[in-house]
């Protein structure tokens, strides 16, 4: 599925905007055909954007089902005969899209896009009616997981995933025009053979005949640098500018669908950047040269907007990331926009792109979800979601392949991972991303829980990231014993597996602005004092290859006693003011 572009044969239109808006709370919606039209009590939403917080409104904020969105769009008289499509970026956490009254498609999953073929429904030039109705509610099959317990006082979500449940859509909306006969989808890998790069290219087509392909590589001041014809291919690339972390040279493939007389019938552009990703023991390369990751874990989270893609909060993330000597991340704990990949791209920033699969662990029903449960069974997660995890990996791969900044799959956050359910459970989900996409390794986010002597997943995987909280959630207060135990289990795993390790999280609270001589917990000083008894232990281990502080920045979070006001662990506030950690990583990452 090809981001759509504007090119000499392909035209879009934003929707973005205010919709009219209308929550379902009783299921109602289908009987009284919402689709054609909502109520007269609907008001007014931005797209994008998170529903919960834009007004004051507690039933807005806590909703749980439907929520359905409607605009009228114009498609534009010229666009006749041609095919027209209507694409959402995202819709958490499904969705079902309707234009003039009519079903047009239905997705699983809130963060990856859909799009359906709606050329035979709008009327060009004339105004069409778009409704699409998003639903919340998390089940035991959906990725992340949950469920909806009926409560006197209504339904309540409970889910297992430390942050809030923001819902809408999060993303931009598009329709947009192409030929009939059009390119579908472009696959690129790259790798360095001596003195050249080698950028291989596979074009699918559809409704396309006998029509022939031709691909133009050109660097990035527009000169042809490498051509090639047929639906897939290699082009070879003398001494090669390679992206590179800190870097992000991209060269640009024009790929064309030829006709009759060479006549181009479609044409798309794809940026490409020639870089190699491998594992070699411990060490993680990037064109052959060991790579330290040093940031962040980060979420899509602001105020009002909840997880709205928003251009200017993107920018200035990425301008405190390069403040701060960050060179990397993760999207956790789900895909980011594709605009974010894009920039990270551009800009040379490495990324590690995770599925929603957080929360997949009996272990923090109780203390996030307020529940007893067995993780895997018949009655919870079982082999109905994993298929819907592995579509959810499909997705991501599909989406995410050709970006050069995406170095790395991590398929679930903090999963159980200690019994033999899990192993049966992930096996089939690793083997599923290694098919996906060969050419890039595959990790996942071990919880504290799954010391070296209990994990029975990590052999399957080709990088341990690891989440710990010595000196918070263990040994609290104590950094002497911290460090000791921390020290200890890194050497087990170092002693157990010869893979790269990075630290995925780790952390502590503080409250922006709170300060004691100790310092102590919640204190601005005592998360700094953490962070650096961290540091310290990475240093004395090789095998440690980055480091990615849990979190960039505060964000919202259900409403729980270990949270007050969501949760502190950013070193930067949720308006992105630093704190002390954040003056202390800027000096390890970048130096005095």
């Amino acid at each position: 599925m090809l981001p759509p572009r504007d090119t000499p044969t392909r035209e879009r239109k934003s929707l973005v905007g205010l919709w009219r808006f209308a929550l379902d709370p009783e299921g109602i919606a289908r009987d009284q055909n919402w689709a054609e039209g909502l109520p007269a009590h609907a008001r007014e939403m931005p797209v994008p954007a998170s529903y919960n917080d834009i007004v004051p409104d507690l039933e807005l904020h806590g909703h749980v089902g439907d929520a359905w969105y409607e605009t009228t769009i114009r498609v534009p008289r010229h666009w006749q005969d041609r095919r027209i499509m209507l694409r959402f970026e995202s819709a958490t956490h499904r969705a079902e899209a309707y234009v003039n009254g009519r079903s047009v498609v239905a997705h699983e999953g809130g963060y990856t896009p859909f799009e359906a073929d709606v050329s035979d429904l709008v009327r060009p030039g004339s105004p069409d009616l778009v409704t699409v109705a998003v639903d919340n509610r998390l089940t035991w099959q959906s990725i992340p997981p949950g469920f909806v317990d009926q409560t006197p006082d209504g339904p309540r979500q409970r889910y297992f995933h430390d942050f809030f449940n923001y819902a809408g859509l999060h993303r931009p909306v598009w329709i947009y025009a192409t030929p009939l006969s059009h390119i579908s989808d472009v696959t690129v890998t790259t790798e360095l053979e001596g003195e050249f790069g080698v950028v291989a290219y596979e074009v699918e087509t559809e409704n396309a005949g006998d029509a022939g392909v031709q691909v133009t590589l050109l660097d990035d001041g527009g000169a042809e640098v490498a051509r090639a014809t047929g639906h897939a291919g290699e082009l070879r690339v003398e001494d090669p500018h390679l992206w590179r972390p800190g870097e992000g040279y991209l060269y640009s493939l024009a790929v064309e669908l030829r006709g009759e007389a060479e006549a181009v019938v479609d044409s798309y552009s794809l940026q490409v950047g020639i870089r190699t990703v491998e594992v070699d023991g411990s060490r993680f390369l990037i064109n052959g040269e060991p790579f330290y990751f040093k940031g962040f874990g980060k979420h899509e989270d602001a105020p009002v907007a909840g997880k709205r893609h928003d251009d200017a909060w993107m920018i200035h993330d990425f301008a405190l990331m390069d403040w701060i000597g960050a060179n990397s991340f993760r999207t956790s704990h789900y895909p980011y926009a594709e605009a974010v990949l894009e920039y990270a791209d551009r800009h040379g920033i490495v990324v590690i792109d995770e599925t929603a699969a957080v929360g997949i662990n009996a272990s923090l029903g109780g203390v996030l979800g307020g529940v007893s449960f067995e993780t895997f069974s018949k009655e919870t997660i079982n082999d109905e979601t994993r298929e819907v995890h592995a579509q959810a990996i499909r997705e991501l791969i599909a989406r995410d392949k050709n970006h050069p900044c995406v170095v790395m799959w991590s398929i679930t956050n903090e999963p159980e991972s200690w019994t033999e359910a899990s192993r049966a459970y992930f096996e089939p989900l690793v083997a599923e991303t290694h098919r996906a996409d060969p050419t890039r390794p595959v990790g996942w986010a071990n919880f504290m829980e799954a010391t070296p002597d209990r994990d029975r997943i990590c052999d399957l995987f080709d990088v341990l990231m690891l989440n710990r909280y010595q000196g918070w959630y263990a040994q609290t207060g104590d950094l002497v014993a911290a460090e000791r135990v921390l020290e200890a289990e890194l050497q087990a795993w170092v002693d157990r597996l010869e893979i790269p390790i990075i630290f995925s999280e780790y952390g502590a609270d503080a409250v922006a602005g709170l300060h004691g001589i100790d310092g102590g917990p919640w204190t601005e000083e005592y998360q700094a004092q953490l962070l650096a008894m961290f540091h310290r232990v990475f240093d004395r281990f090789d095998a440690v290859v980055g480091e990615h502080v849990w979190h960039f920045a505060e964000f919202a979070t259900a409403p729980g006693v270990m949270r007050a006001d969501g949760n502190k662990k950013g070193v930067f506030t949720r308006e992105r003011r630093p704190k002390t950690a954040a003056h202390q990583l800027r000096q390890r990452w970048r130096g005095p």
